[in-house]
């Protein structure tokens, strides 16, 4: 018995990068980290938070069939939209990194 021959097309793999199947599942994925990180977000408590759970609202997800380097791929993006995300995330020289999306990636890309 011959073993089976398979012959990649490099313009099917691009067809299929582009595919709004493969959106979906990269959308789906990106709804699981979203879970994820709202739930493991921490919510202000201090006097100087104006609204508490500010944070924890502020994931949002998106999707495009044009992502990527080359825009040539479906690509979905999870992200928070509250204007100091990037100090909860990364820290400050007083705030400690919380870390949430990369945690969330970690946990929730598999899911």
């Amino acid at each position: 018995m011959m073993p089976a021959k398979f012959k990649m097309s490099k313009k099917g793999v691009g067809q299929l990068l582009k595919a709004p199947m493969i959106e979906a599942e990269m959308l789906r994925r990106a709804e699981v980290i979203r879970a994820v990180a709202v739930s493991i977000a921490p919510v202000g408590t201090s006097a100087r938070d104006a609204t508490p759970g500010h944070y924890k609202a502020s994931f949002e997800v998106s999707s495009t069939l044009r992502g990527g380097r080359r825009r040539d791929r479906a690509t979905a993006t999870v992200r928070n939209t509250a204007y100091y995300a990037r100090w909860v995330e990364y820290g400050t020289e007083r705030v400690r990194a919380h870390h949430v999306l990369l945690r969330a990636a970690q946990a929730g890309g598999r899911g």
